[in-house]
């Protein structure tokens, strides 16, 4: 069934259970059953009369529809039992419980008991007291337990809607004598006692949890038959052998390692089988790992650490030369000439890739054209043609600072030459021949002063600027 129609919101608000998770079949989710042929539209007279009624922890049995009840998935039906009557709710009916029936292996015939009618509220206010008892009765229970030093673990308690009998399941390795604890339990808690014994498997799927997968365990939403899991299945699958991650919160081995065993046993028959190391004049190959499905084999030299992957058809070549006793040069080519040509050919693409690469493109050039190219002195070689302000008196007064000059783009790898001044004929002549009035030359006609040297007083003779 797709939701429980006891619980979820008819209108509304938020579509879901109303009991935070918790309603009468103990879990929305739990053992839920898809009745694909509900849209079909059977004729009524040609139905199944068995329902399948979910109980407490997802257990499922099967019940005969005698009075012909219009019945509903999500229903609650009181129900005939060996030691009285109780509730559950119908989780499936019609041509698909037949199917079921036939899968668990059930018979039809007189031992399936009879459903006595839709629950009703006073039905259902009784149950609900009887279930308020289980979880004071599991605690005491375990108490009881412990003093006895009995080896077993109590998992979970169920009342019977009448009230008249409590199903307390457990899970032990060895065989328990159990018969004081049920006349303890009978005498404290003034009811009929059955003791059940489940696997851990059961356990797990009563109880429910999350597995590592992030979904909610197999054994605890739809698995139902619990198939035997050997280590071979890890093996197959190339899984490492480790308890922890194998077994599931049972503490068995997972029951998906099943799931996809079939699909690894096909892909494996086209895997080659590698007993011993491929002899090349390397040194011996050892396998270090195989994908099976994209056919790749793993090797190293000597356990070096540096693994080479070849394909499965590369290995049975490989192996087919070993057998006739001839050893491949490595894993990759036979002779020591295929790999010669192999760098040969790499070196020819790694050149061919250089010149693809050496061949820029020139970069085009920004040119300062003039706005007129009649003026323009050498109209031949445009790169040499730059715009140079005339020395005028106009333009004096435009360029900063009022000089003639300014305004001219200076190149910054030349140091600017010193400038010609009429009125000093010193500084036109060559930097070799002037002197600095420091050093106790004539400064011509410049009279600049400088300061006396530290170790010089300032009527000292040898200053000539005084």
């Amino acid at each position: 069934m797709s939701g429980c129609s006891s619980c979820s919101t008819s209108s509304g608000g938020t579509g879901g259970c109303q009991n935070n998770g918790s309603c009468g079949t103990s879990d929305c989710n739990k053992m839920n059953s898809f009745d694909w042929l509900a849209h079909m539209g059977i004729p009524t007279v040609d139905n199944f009369d068995i329902v399948e009624v979910k109980f407490k922890g997802g257990r499922k049995e099967y019940f005969r529809n005698v009075d012909y009840l219009d019945l509903h998935t999500g229903d609650p039906v009181v129900v005939d039992v060996p030691s009285g009557h109780h509730i559950g709710y119908v989780s499936l009916q019609g041509e698909l419980v037949r199917l079921q029936m036939q899968k668990r292996k059930i018979r039809d015939d007189d031992n399936i008991t009879r459903i006595y009618r839709v629950a009703n509220e006073n039905d259902i206010e009784k149950w609900e007291e009887a279930k308020n008892r289980e979880v004071p009765s599991l605690y005491r229970c375990r108490q009881i337990i412990q003093e006895l030093g009995l080896k077993m673990k109590l998992s979970d308690v169920e009342f019977q809607a009448d009230n008249s009998k409590a199903t307390f399941y457990y899970s032990a390795d060895e065989r328990v004598d159990f018969r004081e604890l049920i006349k303890l339990l009978a005498g404290e808690f003034k009811i009929r006692v059955e003791m059940r014994q489940i696997s851990l498997r059961q356990e797990a799927g009563r109880l429910g949890g999350i597995g590592v997968c992030g979904r909610e365990l197999c054994c605890s939403t739809w698995l139902v038959d619990f198939k035997n899991v050997s280590t071979s299945a890890a093996r197959y699958q190339r899984l490492s052998l480790n308890p922890a991650k194998l077994s599931g919160q049972c503490g068995r081995l997972k029951c998906c390692l099943n799931y996809e065993l079939d699909t690894y046993i096909e892909a494996i028959k086209h895997i080659p089988n590698v007993e011993r190391p491929l002899q090349t004049e390397q040194g011996p190959a050892k396998l270090q790992k195989t994908d099976i499905f994209r056919r790749m084999m793993w090797f190293s030299y000597n356990n070096d650490n540096d693994w080479h992957s070849i394909t499965c058809d590369r290995v049975n070549e490989i192996l087919e030369l070993n057998d006739q006793g001839k050893k491949v040069f490595n894993l990759q080519v036979n002779e020591s000439t295929e790999l010669e040509d192999m760098a040969a050919q790499s070196t020819l693409e790694l050149e061919l890739l250089d010149k693809k690469f050496t061949k820029k493109k020139k970069k085009k050039k920004n040119r300062n054209r003039p706005r007129n190219p009649n003026q323009s002195g050498n109209a031949t070689n445009p790169q040499k043609e730059t715009s140079k302000p005339q020395n005028t008196p106009q333009n004096k007064g435009n360029q900063p600072g009022g000089q003639a000059g300014q305004g001219r783009r200076k190149n910054p790898r030349r140091k600017p030459k010193p400038r010609p001044d009429n009125n000093n004929q010193a500084n036109t002549a060559p930097k070799a021949q002037q002197k600095s009035p420091e050093n106790g030359g004539n400064s011509g006609n410049s009279k600049r002063k400088f300061p006396p040297r530290r170790n010089q007083k300032p009527n000292d003779k040898g200053n000539n600027n005084e």
